[in-house]
């Protein structure tokens, strides 16, 4: 029978026939997978659209119960959290999958988006046929809440995430 020879560079004996897999991923010194920097960088901005989806959903909620009752403040408060459940479901599905594997992002996302806006379109189809008052507070409820996060995010990412960033540049 014959020696198992050691394959070039990575330490792993290979019998001849034999397939040895090389390891995948980057290694440190123990051939274990290597640590990233910072594993939350991907839901990082997570607080802060939350905390502004928070303030608004209070805010939505006095304004449309002033203007049109109870419908509307349930109407306003229903528009933002479907906003917000949606992007911030997206935001976890997408991050997972970058965590996994990044090629894992593009079928994922996508998958969601056809998921969320699946349901979100049968249970709009479903509330405006049913002639309800606070269908109005719901669509700007909905307009508010895509505003107070795509906003958050774009404060967040020229405040702080750019600080950041400049920041480790000139540490290095």
């Amino acid at each position: 029978m014959a020696e198992p020879t050691e394959r070039p560079g990575t330490g792993l004996a290979e019998r001849p026939g034999e397939r040895a897999e090389p390891p995948t991923g980057p290694v440190d010194g123990a051939d274990r997978p290597a640590e990233p920097a910072d594993r939350y960088w991907r839901v990082r901005h997570l607080p802060v659209v939350l905390g502004a989806s928070l303030a608004l959903l209070v805010v939505a909620t006095v304004v449309g119960g002033i203007l049109a009752g109870d419908a509307g403040a349930t109407g306003a408060a229903v528009g933002v959290g479907l906003v917000t459940f949606s992007y911030l479901s997206s935001t976890l599905v997408i991050a997972w999958a970058d965590s996994v594997h990044p090629s894992l992002v593009l079928p994922f996302g996508v998958a969601m988006y056809v998921a969320k806006f699946s349901v979100i379109g049968v249970v709009m189809a479903g509330v405006a046929s049913r002639d309800w008052a606070g269908m109005p507070a719901l669509g700007f409820g909905v307009i508010a809440g895509v505003i107070a996060w795509t906003g958050a995010n774009i404060w967040w990412l020229n405040r702080v995430h750019l600080a950041r960033m400049r920041r480790a540049a000139a540490t290095d």
